[in-house]
């Protein structure tokens, strides 16, 4: 998906299909959105084969929509994949469950999550992101967007209690799970792709438990937490547990690449904020904020109205589903003025809705937002300048705004 919005050009909503993969893969979806929330904030589209929903795209709504859990439901799937077929771990996966179970099995997790919690890792995190750059440092090609996909792995691996033999493995089925019709990991149909990813995510979380338990392995990580954890005063079984896991694995390997390539696309095309920041690195916390609004990764999530819901100047029928454009809010002009401009100074960049709002409010935002500062902070001090080496390939996916391809070369900055 670009992220630089085109030339403006003349959008006739009736013909816009928000489902259209091409929009995203080759396309320009920001023109798009700009028209839906001057025009029409709540949008109806019905798809070919009748299914239907409605969206929201001004930052208010989407605040709304994904914040209040009474109004809107997770309990039937919460990404648009699921659209016409209620999810069937609702109301276990933890993505797809409301307060208060999903809140009981939130909070000791979270605990582990906090920014204070998270600051113990930042010197390890440090060196894995150095270690990272290390190749692009000879002044060869680099394809920034390719091995970033590796990056949350190396860095949450350990945390998640992941042995570094299955990084790779776990990095390439979550990535079929939310692009599985990007030729990169399609295997066979998008349905397919979405069960096998589903099935072997599942069984691997279902062995890596029953493992522990068979050896009395007590660590302290994340999945070891997760097997501890009593919603309602009652352990979590090997499904539930396997079903929570498959939920972190994805929250910890899906967003954070396409941040970073998406983030430093945005400073190869504007020097002059990459030089601003490499002069001033007390500016790269507010850089990875206005990162993560320009980037939006996550671009949108689903709920459910659970009555008739007026919102956006119309309404929602009960049991209607409704696509929360995180893409469009975080471009929202009454937020954020001169939208489409990158600007690493820009006053308010930390209200942007990339990690979501409410109950399902990302849960590894700290570990995520000391990630992308540290990985700038390195990569500030390391590189004079960057620039492409090759043109940029988009993530085929209308869920997840990335890239798979972004070759780059970076012009070593020479120590004093």
């Amino acid at each position: 998906m670009r992220l630089t919005p085109g030339p403006g050009r003349d959008i006739d909503l009736d013909d816009v299909d928000l489902f259209d993969l091409d929009l995203y893969a080759s396309g320009d979806p920001h023109p798009v959105w700009d028209v839906m929330r001057a025009e029409t904030p709540l949008h109806h589209q019905v798809l070919p084969d009748g299914r239907e929903f409605w969206s929201v795209t001004r930052y208010e709504d989407v605040r709304r929509v994904l914040g209040d859990h009474r109004e809107f439901t997770s309990e039937r799937g919460t990404v648009p994949t699921h659209l016409g077929t209620d999810d069937v771990a609702a109301g276990v996966l933890m993505t797809s469950t409301d307060p208060p179970r999903h809140t009981e099995v939130r909070r000791p997790l979270g605990s582990k999550l906090t920014a204070r919690a998270v600051k113990a890792w930042e010197d390890r995190i440090r060196a894995t992101v150095v270690r990272f750059l290390e190749p692009a440092l000879d002044g060869g090609t680099f394809d920034l967007a390719e091995q970033a996909l590796l990056l949350p792995a190396l860095v949450t691996g350990p945390l998640l209690g992941i042995p570094e033999k299955d990084w790779e493995e776990l990095v390439r089925l979550t990535a079929m799970v939310t692009a599985p019709s990007d030729p990169h990991f399609r295997l066979g149909s998008e349905a397919a792709t979405l069960a096998i990813s589903h099935h072997e995510l599942v069984t691997y979380v279902k062995d890596w438990v029953k493992e522990r338990r068979d050896t009395g392995d007590e660590g302290d990580s994340l999945l070891h937490h997760l097997m501890s954890v009593r919603p309602g005063g009652e352990p979590l079984d090997d499904e539930e547990i396997a079903l929570d896991g498959y939920s972190i694995l994805l929250g910890a390997n899906v967003t954070t690449p396409h941040t970073v390539s998406g983030t430093v696309q945005a400073l190869i095309e504007r020097p002059e904020q990459f030089d601003k920041a490499a002069a001033d690195l007390s500016l790269v916390p507010n850089l990875v904020e206005e990162g993560l609004r320009w980037t939006s990764a996550a671009c949108n999530f689903m709920r459910y109205a659970v009555d008739d819901v007026e919102i956006g100047g119309g309404t929602i029928p009960a049991g209607g589903a409704v696509v929360a454009w995180i893409g469009s809010a975080n471009r929202d002009e009454t937020l954020f003025p001169d939208p489409h401009t990158f600007d690493i100074t820009r006053e308010g960049a930390k209200r942007q809705a990339a990690f979501g709002f409410g109950p399902h409010f990302c849960i590894g935002a700290p570990l995520a937002r000391m990630t992308l500062r540290v990985f700038f902070e390195e990569l500030l001090r390391r590189f004079e300048s960057i620039e492409l080496a090759g043109e940029p390939e988009h993530l085929r996916s209308y869920f997840i705004a990335g890239m798979t391809h972004l070759p780059i070369v970076g012009q070593k900055r020479q120590t004093p």
